[in-house]
């Protein structure tokens, strides 16, 4: 089987010495058992895990089964696995040389196969777009985007990428998966935790860590106002709708927050979603109302994120860090 041919695999363990000491890679989910023993189709490895596993949350259902399908039926002798670890902070590269085994015995990973480690490079030896790709959430997955990169790094004459000596060109997009990674969860549990009421309370505390002074109208009113906003003591008043529904707003529903606008009065409205186009007219040639769509109401939270309720931060977990982008001209 030639190179081309050959899959390259990522893998992460919390078990470093089963991998580098003992030749191994392997996977958890011990409750399972032996894969041998379940027919090699997606739905029964499916029907097996929620059997296993019947409070598993939905969306996780999918991503266990192809990982454990995956290790059990797709992945061949010869294939590649890197496996980065973190101890040493090295980027480990082997070729797999048996077939499945289950070890039942085994503490938590039961589920194994041989390898032959062979290169262990520093990671300042790769792209930071390849070290991002091997650096997925998942337990085991195909590497794609930079199987390249690591399929070279096994050839004898393999120097350093370029990243060390000369700029690394990957900076810049991986910096913006990140970024973009982030926007889609934070948009995701807001739309999972907060409906109706709990995403006008929201609204308002970030409007708070904003500057300015809320009221939230009570549950039930038949104004139309979920929120009034003053920045200081004075006015202008700020009326506030927000809408967490999932389809986009219509230049009627719009029109109903202006209809409840005295004059001096700003509007401002919120949604997770987006807006039609005719609404975005609408927007465009009333300048009073503001409408902000899915997409900066997160840009808003992340700029004010430190200044949120601490509730709304245990809701949406973030962590400030610091990233590699391109360097300016």
């Amino acid at each position: 089987m030639s190179d081309t041919e050959k899959k390259i695999w990522g893998i992460h363990t919390q078990d470093e010495a089963l991998f580098l000491k003992e030749d191994k890679i392997a996977i958890g989910w011990k409750e399972i058992g032996d894969l041998r023993d379940i027919p090699a189709t997606r739905d029964d490895f499916k029907a097996k895990y929620m059997q296993a596993f019947p409070d598993a949350k939905k969306g996780s259902i999918p991503t266990g089964v192809g990982m454990l399908y995956r290790f059990c039926h797709e992945v061949q002798i010869g294939d590649y696995v890197v496996y980065p670890s973190k101890s040493d902070r090295m980027i480990n590269i082997g070729e797999v040389t048996g077939d499945y085994t289950y070890v039942g015995d085994a503490h938590e990973y039961v589920q194994q196969r041989a390898v032959k480690w062979l290169k262990h490079l520093p990671r300042t030896s790769f792209s930071q777009g390849a070290l991002y790709e091997i650096g997925s959430a998942m337990t085991f997955f195909a590497v794609k985007n930079y199987a390249d990169e690591f399929l070279a790094a096994l050839d004898k004459g393999f120097k350093k990428a370029s990243a060390v000596n000369d700029e690394d060109d990957t900076v810049g997009a991986t910096a913006e998966d990140i970024v973009e990674s982030t926007k889609d969860f934070v948009l995701k549990e807001l739309s999972r935790n907060l409906k109706g009421y709990a995403l006008e309370e929201f609204v308002a505390d970030l409007l708070r860590a904003m500057g300015y002074r809320t009221t939230v109208s009570p549950q039930g009113g038949d104004s139309g106002i979920d929120i009034t906003a003053y920045k200081d003591e004075l006015p202008p008043r700020i009326l506030v709708q927000v809408k967490s529904q999932d389809s986009d707003i219509k230049e009627t529903t719009i029109q109903s927050l202006k209809g409840a606008m005295r004059e001096g009065d700003y509007g401002l409205f919120v949604t997770l979603s987006n807006y039609t186009k005719n609404a975005q007219k609408y927007l465009e040639s009333t300048p009073i109302i503001r409408g902000i769509n899915g997409t900066e109401l997160v840009d808003l939270i992340l700029k004010y994120y430190s200044d949120l309720d601490d509730k709304y931060q245990k809701m949406i977990p973030l962590k400030m860090v610091y990233i590699p982008v391109p360097k300016e001209d």
